[in-house]
């Protein structure tokens, strides 16, 4: 059985540092604290910050297999270590245990696929004897690290999350600060206890849980080099305008559309809707949050998906048959609950689920529902979806493109020339064909248009933005 402590140290310039308990994290499913962590004050973010400007020479003079050494030796920990990390997220964010250990696995994912892109990073010869006035003369350029990053991390992913940014800043280089979410600090903070392990530059990570009040030196100072963010558009986009210089990558919120068209294998489509829409708790960015249903097969597509919607134990996400566990907080639970009430009061029907206690919701599916509800235009975030039918397929991709949100859309369809044209004209980062729009895997450019935010993820693009090119010219005489 796996026991976590009573107290967690942060992380300061590569050292742990157990300078206060302040910071009190609950088990989300009983509401009791289970462990107190470290809070940084503003003065401790600041040392940070400088020991990064420090580990900036230091780290970018590491060499490739140095850093790939570094990125296997977090691989193997993760891996020794495996149960404790996914009780932890189970008990932090009350996902449960079998999404845990689905998220650790995607954790050492990637990481390893960090540990691999750290020895490919290449340049190019370029010709630049394109005129008479060029002739004698050819470039080359090479990627650069950008200098210490700041890193905000949320709290649905609290493990994967953090490695899209921790992993490929190691991979390329920069010294990083990181604030994980508070109210699940823990997986951040055992990444640090693995990273301090090894033989990085002084400097070269931080990990400071802090009040989101007193941590403006995350966005603000302008010794940092590049912002990742991951979190609500409000916060992010408020970020964006208080950044300064810096550059910035935001993920930020969906409320992400599946198409089923009428040629659609209704029982897999079933089977992937079901967990894109209810999978921890509905607790994505890419959750299914609009099921968009050909006429033809609308009823039976509707029935089924109900009847099934119906048979998920909620309950403990310590038990290991759980699939729906408590949302991160009775106050968002109340909230979604709110949201589904407005949309009823506006004609919606009700067709399951729709019940909360504490921070307890029940998967609810709701048809009819107004466009202009909450429910509909907003990120739910919850496990809620909703239901809505099609006759054209143009009639389908302007449903889906009619959101301010553009992260990832799925399409259940055969026909390969409408799989193109969903491609085309979705508006979204992503298009995910005969699967649900929460499909990801950790080595694609992931990432969102509109207000679902700027630039994009998936180790080796995330790899990129933490770099700069370089140019070299050389005149030949």
């Amino acid at each position: 059985m796996v026991q976590l402590q009573q107290q967690y140290p942060l992380y300061l310039n590569n050292k742990a540092v157990q300078s206060n308990a302040d910071l009190a994290v609950t088990d989300k499913f009983t509401g009791e604290v289970a462990f107190r962590v470290a809070q940084a004050d503003a003065a401790t973010i600041d040392a940070a910050i400088a020991g990064a400007v420090r580990a900036t020479g230091p780290m970018a003079r590491l060499a490739s297999y140095e850093r790939q050494a570094v990125l296997q030796h977090c691989v193997d920990r993760f891996r020794e270590r495996f149960d404790e990390l996914a009780y932890a997220l189970c008990v932090e964010a009350g996902k449960p245990i079998k999404d845990s250990e689905g998220e650790v696995t995607r954790l050492i994912d990637t990481f390893r696929i960090a540990a691999e892109e750290s020895v490919r990073m290449t340049g190019e010869v370029q010709p630049l004897d394109i005129s008479p006035r060029a002739r004698g003369y050819q470039g080359m350029w090479k990627r650069v690290p950008i200098g210490p990053c700041s890193f905000i991390s949320p709290f649905n992913f609290p493990l994967n999350l953090a490695a899209h940014k921790i992993a490929p800043a190691l991979a390329v280089g920069c010294p990083f600060v990181m604030k994980p979410a508070s109210r699940t600090p823990l997986g951040a903070i055992l990444m640090g206890e693995v990273l301090a392990e090894t033989d990085l530059p002084e400097g070269a990570f931080s990990i400071l849980p802090a009040h989101r009040e007193g941590a403006d030196l995350f966005t603000t100072d302008d010794r940092l080099k590049l912002l990742s963010f991951t979190g609500s558009p409000a916060v992010g986009w408020d970020l964006k305008a208080r950044a300064g210089k810096k550059k910035l990558v935001l993920e930020l919120g969906g409320n992400a559309a599946v198409i089923i068209d009428a040629d659609a294998d209704l029982e897999d489509a079933l089977d992937r809707v079901i967990f894109g829409a209810f999978y921890q708790s509905g607790q994505s960015c890419i959750g299914v949050q609009r099921i968009i249903v050909h006429a033809q097969v609308y009823e039976r597509f509707r029935d089924m998906l109900v009847e099934r919607t119906r048979t998920l134990k909620a309950g403990d996400p310590k038990d290991r048959e759980t699939f729906i566990g408590p949302m991160i907080s009775e106050g968002e639970a109340s909230r979604l609950d709110g949201w589904i009430q407005q949309a009823i009061a506006r004609g919606a029907r009700l067709l399951c689920g729709g019940k909360r206690q504490g921070a307890m919701l029940e998967a609810t599916l709701l048809e009819n529902v107004d466009r202009n509800a909450d429910a509909y235009r907003e990120e739910a975030f919850g496990p809620l979806a909703i239901l809505s039918r099609f006759e054209r397929f143009e009639d389908a991709l302007d449903e889906v493109n009619d959101s301010k949100f553009g992260l990832q859309a799925g399409v259940f369809t055969r026909d390969l020339f409408k799989m193109f044209d969903a491609w085309d004209r979705l508006e979204v980062g992503g298009v995910v064909i005969n699967d649900v729009p929460s499909y990801r895997v950790d080595n694609m450019p992931y990432g969102g248009v509109k207000d679902s935010g700027l630039g994009r993820e998936g180790v080796r693009f995330a790899m990129e933005d933490m770099t700069e090119i370089r140019n070299l010219v050389i005149r030949r005489r």
